[in-house]
């Protein structure tokens, strides 16, 4: 997987055929425009359907799982524009803007359709038929341009783009509870509590009397269990829903804590 900083500034998406699902922490800004198809975000307890036309913008440091869905017989395309911190910080040294309060809005604001929006939609067709990818100043200048239509748009958002400290330390319990589902690794887990790895698996271990990754497997398990059970759900369709990632790996733990194979009960 690419680091951050070799990730492109803006990046074109598309797949043909069959639904694509999948999470991912998003560590950094995003705008982002479905062009065609629509989908499902998950982010945190909340659920939220786009369609095509719709811009978003996500704020990092979260965990989000997804869905995109092609329309029939066609494509899903989408484009996304990384606001990284480096970028940030320079055009808020340039531009002599701050964050003056911390930010109290939403993750994640579809934002109102405008004549600006929609302009600087259009100007981004060279990265669609790929020829703008490889020009860094000319990608550099559209993030910028990204940022000014944000804070024009949405002023408030000055207060989450030119916020560049850590997460805060937050409630592990709750944090947990909510996320375990999630393929995040344990210094993920960490820095999106406010912590450090050390200092996360001490506080865990404290609240939960048990090592992270022996909780977090035993909550999937438990989730499946259910699903299977009580539910009557196929064991392939419960295993990455759970957050297991390999059906293999799946049925040795599940086999291991019930004594018996998931596709026996």
């Amino acid at each position: 997987m690419k680091k951050n900083s070799e990730q492109p500034r803006i990046l074109y998406s598309c797949y043909a055929g069959i639904n694509k699902e999948g999470e991912h922490v998003i560590p950094e800004h995003v705008l982002s425009i479905i062009l065609t198809g629509s989908q499902t975000i998950y982010l945190g307890e909340n659920i939220y359907n786009f369609k095509a036309g719709d811009i978003r913008f996500f704020r990092k440091n979260q965990l989000s799982k997804f869905v995109k869905q092609p329309p029939p017989d066609g494509e899903f395309k989408s484009l996304s524009i990384r606001m990284d911190k480096e970028t940030l910080h320079q055009f808020s040294v340039n531009h002599q803007l701050h964050m003056d309060k911390p930010y109290k809005g939403e993750n994640l604001l579809l934002l109102r359709p405008n004549e600006l929006l929609r302009k600087y939609v259009d100007s981004l067709s060279p990265y669609i038929d790929g020829s703008g990818s490889s020009n860094e100043m000319l990608t550099k200048l559209k993030v910028d341009e990204a940022v000014m239509i944000l804070l024009e748009t949405n002023p408030e958002l000055k207060n989450v783009l030119f916020d560049f400290s850590d997460p805060g330390k937050i409630d592990l319990k709750t944090f947990m509870n909510r996320n375990y589902k999630f393929n995040a690794d344990m210094s993920q887990f960490a820095y999106l509590t406010g912590r450090s790895l050390a200092s996360f698996k001490r506080d865990f271990e404290r609240i939960f009397n048990i090592s992270p990754n022996r909780w977090i497997q035993k909550q999937r398990l438990k989730d499946a269990y259910i699903l299977i059970k009580e539910k009557g759900y196929k064991v392939s369709d419960v295993y990455m829903d759970v957050g297991f990632k390999d059906l293999s790996h799946f049925s040795f733990a599940f086999k291991k804590v019930y004594g018996t194979a998931p596709t026996k009960i």
